[in-house]
């Protein structure tokens, strides 16, 4: 008689459910794992059998085969030890078949019978509570799998556990949900002199998810400012904690065994690959864009990424999502970020001051940030040139508002907003709403529409750019706690839409 057992597959975030069929039958003596299996998952009968034989239960000497059903679905990762030997010894009669069944389990199986953390644990969570079966996971990960919250989770450290609570020897007591504590990252806004601008840009961006460019020469404080950009953002709703650590618990990124409510900052190096950024690799991974989904993506010296990074963003961008396209894989991953970008003026970096900058300028500006292509810079809501701070100011008295203050106003718009979109799906920030839904909350007054129609025409605005202008706008007037959108949101609008332009 066949015994079942039951874990998953990962597929992007999605975890899909995968029967674990075991029988011993008479013939040969073996151990076979069939059903499009990888490497690790066919070394799986050795860890099985060592971990067993650790617990002195002997195989009989009979032909054990395991199937891994839908046999077309690759399978992959350590994971499926454990449930290979839930599944059998199910089959050898050692625990009760049904209490198996009504299982999902994952875990990486030590030759001493001790169950290793795995990752996935949060998906595989999600996919026990929507087929009505309780997840028996690694203890290691039994915070984080239970903040789910719709299924009951057993986190255990060895197999003889496993086996001590299934035949009611000593039942183990369900997890309990972890949160990892938010930590002060010690930067504050307060710490920058001047830089006025370009606080109010890293505000707007924050209350609306809009994306910004900041441009200016070495030492400036370009990424001082977007090291500041999470302390004042608000922190992920349930919602958003939950669709991060999904990504982040496949990637390995969860620790303390629990959930953060802070938002993601992500700063890859300019030397990274298009998978890095992107996803892909081995098993399609997700990439820093969707590590970086509700939160911000930093990419500094952005000029210096490879250009066909750079365009990869494009799509992303629009859209919230990446599909990562591979020969034995089609992933598809979210990736609402904010990105923030940094840039020196040109290749030397000074540019701007005639007492430091070399002979080729100002063409040598023109090819640098050339590399950044038109329809790229379209898609940047705001540019802000940073100019260098005169080392007399330094010694000056701190300037501006603190991060907790400006995390205050951010907060509220963020609540109009969200207040704004409760009923329309998909669309949580200004940045996501398009079409009608645009034009009906952030519809300029007179004087408005007027300096946007002058400035359409001066520049060449594209549709995108027009759209771009109306939802800053409208994150404008949302600080401000204005219902409509009027000629001064407008005006601050534009002129960051105006730096750098770039039109297409």
């Amino acid at each position: 008689m066949v015994a079942l057992a039951y874990t998953v597959a990962f597929e992007g975030v999605e975890a899909r459910l995968v029967e674990v069929q075991c029988a011993v039958s008479p013939g040969l003596p073996g151990f076979a794992i069939v059903g499009l299996p990888d490497k690790a998952v066919s070394e799986a009968r050795d860890r099985v059998r060592a971990a067993l034989t650790s617990m002195a239960i002997a195989l009989p000497s009979r032909r054990i085969t395991v199937n891994l059903s839908p046999a077309d679905l690759p399978k992959e990762g350590s994971h499926f030890d454990l449930p290979i030997a839930m599944a059998l010894l199910a089959a050898l009669d050692i625990l009760p078949r049904d209490a198996v069944e009504g299982t999902v389990s994952l875990g990486e199986l030590s030759l001493g019978g001790r169950i290793v953390p795995v990752l996935g644990a949060l998906p595989a969570a999600m996919c026990a509570a929507e087929e009505d079966r309780i997840l028996l996971c690694p203890r290691a990960c039994g915070a984080e799998a239970a903040w789910v919250g719709a299924t009951s989770v057993i986190g255990a450290a060895t197999l003889a556990e496993v086996i001590r609570h299934f035949t009611g020897q000593q039942v183990i007591a369900p997890a309990a949900p972890g949160e990892v504590p938010a930590t002060a990252n010690g930067r504050d806004m307060g710490d920058v002199k001047g830089q006025e601008r370009a606080k109010r840009a890293l505000e707007i961006a924050a209350a609306g998810r809009h994306h910004l460019l900041l441009v200016g020469s070495p030492g400036s404080g370009k990424s001082m400012l977007a090291a500041r950009m999470p302390g004042i953002m608000p922190p992920l709703t349930a919602l958003e904690a939950l669709e991060t650590s999904m990504i982040h618990s496949l990637s390995g990124l969860l620790s303390e065994g629990g959930i953060s409510r802070a938002r993601p900052f992500r700063e890859p190096h300019h030397t990274a690959s298009m998978a890095a950024i992107v996803g892909g690799g081995r098993g399609a991974k997700p990439g820093e864009i969707s590590l970086a989904h509700n939160g911000v993506l930093f990419m500094d010296e952005f000029p210096e990424f490879p250009r066909a990074v750079l365009e990869t963003l494009r799509q992303p961008i629009e859209t919230g999502e990446v599909v990562v396209a591979r020969a034995n894989a089609h992933i598809r991953y979210p990736c609402r970020f904010l990105l923030v970008a940094a840039a020196n003026p040109c290749k030397c970096g000074f540019l701007t001051d005639p007492a430091r900058a070399c002979a080729r300028g100002p063409l040598c500006g023109e090819e640098y940030l050339g590399r950044i292509s038109g329809p790229l810079m379209d898609r940047f809501d705001l540019r802000v040139e940073v100019p260098p701070v005169a080392f007399t100011d330094l010694d000056l008295p701190a300037t501006g508002d603190s991060s907790a203050t400006i995390a205050d106003r951010v907060a509220t718009a963020r609540a109009r907003q969200t207040a704004r979109f409760a009923q329309v799906a998909g669309v949580r920030v200004n940045a996501d709403a398009e079409g009608q839904m645009l034009e009906e909350i952030a519809t300029p007054d007179a004087e408005g529409r007027a300096l946007l129609a002058r400035v359409a025409q001066r520049i060449g605005l594209s549709a995108r750019g027009y759209h771009r202008v109306l939802r800053v706008a409208r994150t404008i007037a949302d600080l401000d706690g204005s219902e409509a959108v009027r000629h001064p949101h407008i005006a601050e609008a534009v002129s960051y839409r105006l730096a750098l332009s770039k039109e297409v």
